[in-house]
């Protein structure tokens, strides 16, 4: 079968609490350099740090959209205190974007408006697709733990629905959220008097084994994998599956040579091995991984450039 070289490449939100300085250049840059069509926005992980960025939104969602970019508003992954379920309430109420919701709390507050579904949420087969494509969703980024045969049994019956369906192409993989705070934790501190800890680990606190190897890393309440996962190889693949996006994740890296690598994949204007290669020349922060999408573990690499 042919390949149709099609898809939307996206940008997920930022997960780390990088300063306000460094999320706008960040943004600024994407907006002018970066071939993505469409931007996630939002504090995704922790309610206390968005006092710091929510002045700037109105500039940054300004300055991306005259950049000829798509901007999605991502919602918050944990609603555990009454402040946030205000914040929850407050961001279902918006109408001024398409909204992402990554918490179920938000199923009640959007009352069957039209909105996406983010990975953290849980949806993992076809029926659960369905029912929340009948409370309004129109798109759904798939969790990274789930296979590419399912990926692809799920993308089919998005297409029977009119829904998207969208994959995490590169970045490190969420696997939990909490409602307690370990980065918090780590250092001594509680989680409402963190002193936001979390800044000083802008692409995540690592976590080695016993023996001292690399194992995860610890973003506020939140556990992600300790290698970048890269879908690389299987963009074409995915794309006679029916994937309609492809997602990359914000980390302390070049950003926009990613996106441009990725963009260039997704056109077909280069083959899987090349693009492993230009990954490969940028010397990322982390091993590359994709074993999630073959069924495999996680933080394994699988296929021809797995040497």
């Amino acid at each position: 079968m042919a390949v149709d070289m099609t898809g939307n490449l996206t940008l997920g939100p930022i997960l780390y609490h990088w300063d306000t300085d460094q999320k706008r250049d960040f943004y600024a840059r994407i907006a002018d350099e970066a071939p993505v069509d469409t931007v996630y926005l939002g504090e995704v992980i922790c309610s206390k740090r968005t006092p710091f960025f929510d002045a700037h939104l109105p500039e940054v969602i300004d300055r991306l959209e005259r950049g000829g970019k798509q901007v999605v508003l991502a919602s918050l992954s944990e609603v555990v205190i009454r402040r946030e379920r205000k914040m929850m309430q407050d961001f279902c109420a918006t109408d001024s974007h398409e909204i992402e919701l990554n918490n179920t709390a938000g199923l009640y507050d959007i009352d069957g408006r039209r909105h996406r579904v983010g990975p953290l949420m849980n949806v993992y087969n076809e029926a659960t697709l369905k029912w929340l494509a009948d409370k309004g969703a129109t798109h759904v980024t798939l969790p990274n733990e789930v296979p590419g045969t399912v990926a692809g049994k799920m993308a089919q019956a998005a297409a029977d629905l009119g829904v998207g369906i969208e994959v995490q192409v590169f970045g490190r993989a969420s696997l939990a959220v909490s409602a307690r705070c370990y980065h918090a934790r780590a250092h001594c501190r509680t989680k409402d008097n963190c002193l936001f800890v979390c800044e000083e680990d802008p692409d995540g606190m690592p976590l080695t084994t016993v023996t001292g190897q690399p194992f995860l890393m610890v973003n506020g309440i939140q556990t992600l994998s300790q290698s970048y996962v890269s879908l690389i190889d299987e963009i074409g693949a995915m794309q006679d599956m029916g994937i309609t996006h492809f997602r990359v994740m914000p980390q302390v890296a070049d950003m926009v040579a990613v996106t441009q690598i990725f963009a260039k994949r997704i056109a077909g204007d280069i083959d899987g091995d090349e693009g492993a290669a230009h990954l490969a020349a940028l010397d990322l922060a982390a091993p590359l991984s994709n074993g999630f999408w073959h069924g495999r573990e996680g933080h394994r690499r699988f296929g021809p450039q797995a040497a």
